[in-house]
């Protein structure tokens, strides 16, 4: 069992994604209820079969201060889906500025994009627009929802609750 359940905070809103194992605890226990099971699939015991969850809301309100994206070298990878945002490559990727650090270029999530070093090189201490090469996709802050979504394992279970 890899899959991966998405914890709802009590008032629906994404909180977690944790271990089918650790979800179905937390409804056994009923410290959270079942909003949603996974399609098709059950739980067996020797005895008993239960539904296995997709997702899951917690019964208490779980007050979580922070709910912000750090700026990371990873962050920003999964963020542009590891994949170069000029020549569309997934191999020998690295950090671009868009507007270059020598010409007072911020290291923010609206300046860095991922970019793999031969675009790297070629647009060198330029602008896309001045080095003649254009983003697939302009450089935002992502959300915290958009961090829960595993790119491997996309659940359209969870669609509704992380829009």
């Amino acid at each position: 069992m890899n899959n991966r359940v998405l914890v709802l905070n009590q008032d629906d809103s994404p909180l977690m994604v944790c271990s089918v194992e650790r979800a179905f605890v937390l409804v056994y226990l009923n410290k959270s209820e079942l909003v949603r099971p996974a399609n098709g699939y059950r739980l067996h015991s020797i005895t008993q079969s239960f539904p296995m969850p997709s997702v899951i809301r917690l019964n208490r309100y779980v007050n979580a201060p922070y709910k912000g994206v750090s700026l990371t070298r990873q962050n920003v990878f999964k963020r542009d889906n590891f994949e170069c945002q000029y020549c569309g490559t997934r191999k020998d990727l690295t950090l671009d500025h868009v507007m270059p650090s020598s010409r007072g270029g911020t290291h923010t999530w609206t300046n860095l994009v991922t970019a793999c070093k031969r675009c790297n090189a070629r647009k060198g201490d330029f602008t896309p627009d001045e080095a003649g090469m254009m983003l697939h996709r302009k450089p935002y802050k992502p959300t915290y929802s958009l961090f829960l979504r595993d790119g491997n394992n996309a659940r359209t279970e969870w669609d509704d609750y992380l829009n």
